[in-house]
């Protein structure tokens, strides 16, 4: 046996050819070197070198319809041009215009029995009531008498469109807390009580037909009251959503004032108040849902505080709009 099949080995296969010799490889081409020394990965690198430029210009340099864009959201300064356009079209090609002011409208005209134009109300409930509302909320020194209150909403009655329950009790709660409100008279102290916590008056937002069977109707005008069983304070729906004309379509003032006036009949302010002169601000015991006009207030129930003197208030939702002025239990009836 030959040494070649002794130790293997294949004569008859090709043999690798033999490695250059460094010597060799100096005369080559620098690329060609390069090429033979990386492989596949000599292609490859100049190829991410351009991608990764490209990835790098898109983020620093913002392409056109951009740049201001971009300018505007990394600065805290904003430009104005000095020709700024509204729809493609330069300022000054369009009628510059003012708001509507309602002081160049006609006053609203409808009868005293009758509510202004507004949204839906719910003329139906089932009688009973739902708690609103979170207790906890409390105000005033109560040196007399501490208002436990609950606030409710009468079943049937959709509050969706005053944005919803919470927002009711929210305005009773920031109402009666208010420094304006009852709590300037030191006597008083209102707490926002749970439904179940033995409240002694209870703020129930009702349906008109609810509202007459409690409060009764005889004036033919929709109206809202304190019911002495039970210490309720009705407040009707239908004034809850509408207002009144008085108030000129301020529904925050207005609301404010409805649930002043009846929480006021609740703490001891059995009677109404005249407008005491043209131009003051009405008692919050004044019947300004209705009017504002002491003669007005006459025609519609003689039997009431009101002279026939033609005086005439400005709308107030408040028993103190001047807390720091105020003197409390002058009028305490």
């Amino acid at each position: 046996m030959s040494e070649d099949h002794q130790r293997g080995r294949h004569p008859h296969r090709h043999q690798q050819p033999p490695k250059q010799e460094p010597h060799q490889r100096k005369h080559e081409p620098a690329l060609v070197r390069f090429a033979r020394d990386y492989g596949w990965r000599a292609y490859a690198i100049p190829v991410l070198i351009v991608i990764t430029g490209w990835v790098i210009m898109d983020l620093v340099v913002p392409s056109v319809g951009e740049s201001s864009t971009s300018a505007t959201s990394s600065s805290s300064t904003v430009v104005i041009s000095s020709n700024p356009t509204i729809s493609g079209k330069a300022q000054s090609d369009t009628t510059e215009t003012a708001g509507p002011d309602p002081a160049t409208f006609a006053p609203l005209d409808i009868p005293l029995n009758e509510l202004p134009p507004g949204g839906d109300y719910a003329q139906h409930g089932d009688g009973t009531y739902r708690e609103v509302g979170r207790p906890g909320v409390a105000a005033g020194e109560g040196k007399e008498r501490v208002v436990r209150y609950a606030v409710e909403i009468e079943n049937g009655v959709d509050t969706a469109s005053i944005g919803g329950d919470d927002a009711f009790a929210a305005m009773i709660d920031a109402t009666l807390t208010d420094p304006k409100g009852w709590t300037a008279d030191p006597r008083f102290r209102f707490e926002h009580v749970a439904a179940n916590d033995n409240p002694n008056m209870r703020i129930q937002l009702s349906s008109l037909d609810t509202t007459h069977k409690l409060c009764g109707n005889e004036l033919g005008m929709e109206t809202s009251c304190h019911h002495i069983e039970g210490t309720r304070v009705v407040l009707n729906h239908s004034r809850w959503v509408r207002g009144a004309v008085t108030f000129q379509g301020d529904l925050g003032s207005y609301r404010q004032y409805l649930v002043n006036h009846e929480v006021g009949h609740g703490i001891g302010y059995a009677l109404h108040e005249a407008c005491g002169g043209d131009g003051q601000l009405a008692p919050v015991m004044m019947q300004q849902s209705l009017s504002l006009n002491n003669s007005e207030l006459h025609r519609i129930d003689p039997r009431e505080v009101y002279p026939d003197d033609n005086a005439t208030c400005k709308a107030n939702p408040w028993p103190y709009p001047n807390p720091a002025a105020a003197k409390p239990g002058e009028k305490k009836r």
